[in-house]
């Protein structure tokens, strides 16, 4: 049987939406139980993707700082308003970028200063229960210079170093929570993201996991 979970929320759904979650995954997964073992299919869409790069990545009034902070007036970068697609089986990450990087001379800052979108391109992989990013690349959007290559490498690093989506803590989450009317406790005991394909809409993650009923 193969089961197609659909989650168009943000990495912290409500109480309420993750105990109706809880109830059809859980009925659902007790008929597969019953049935010769097939994968479960999580879809992720991009606009809940753009939620995750928010609150993942984006955390700073809707900005990520790759140099300095909001209290920087003349030396800082910073990427918003990321929108996300996907393009040849990888996903497609387009932002705004602006920096400075200037002296403070008598209060005034004196220096390059630029902005302009960048087109982040990445391969989405699991690792230790986590969605992140890989082959992570940047570019500018038509511009070019030492400093903007310089804001590329910058950005791609950091990008794949700290986006993580710790998607099998959710999973766990919601499918532990029998909801207060259940007279059983269910346990998840394995949980394993066999492969990623990212489509028109968003990502298909096949999932293997086992669900004990108690």
């Amino acid at each position: 049987m193969q089961f197609a979970a659909r989650y168009a929320g943000g990495m912290n759904p409500g109480r309420p939406r993750r105990r109706a979650a809880a109830r059809l995954l859980g009925a659902a997964l007790a008929l597969a139980c019953a049935l010769p073992a097939r994968a479960v299919e999580l879809r992720l869409q991009f606009g809940a993707l753009e939620r995750m790069l928010a609150e993942q990545a984006f955390t700073q009034e809707g900005r990520r700082y790759v140099r300095g902070d909001r209290t920087a007036k003349c030396n800082f970068a910073y990427l918003e308003k990321p929108r996300v697609e996907g393009e040849a089986g990888r996903l497609r990450i387009r932002a705004r970028f602006t920096g400075r990087s200037a002296l403070n001379v008598l209060g005034q800052c004196v220096g390059l200063g630029d902005a302009f979108g960048v087109v982040i391109s990445a391969r989405p992989i699991y690792k230790d229960g986590n969605i992140g990013l890989a082959d992570v690349a940047v570019t500018s959007d038509g511009r070019t210079g030492l400093y903007i290559r310089r804001v590329c490498a910058a950005m791609a690093a950091s990008l794949a170093r700290d986006f993580r989506y710790p998607v099998a803590a959710e999973a766990k989450k919601i499918l532990e929570d029998p909801g207060p009317q259940s007279p059983y406790r269910r346990e998840l005991q394995g949980f394993r993201v066999t492969s990623i394909q990212v489509t028109g809409e968003g990502l298909v993650l096949a999932i293997d996991l086992e669900l004990t009923v108690k």
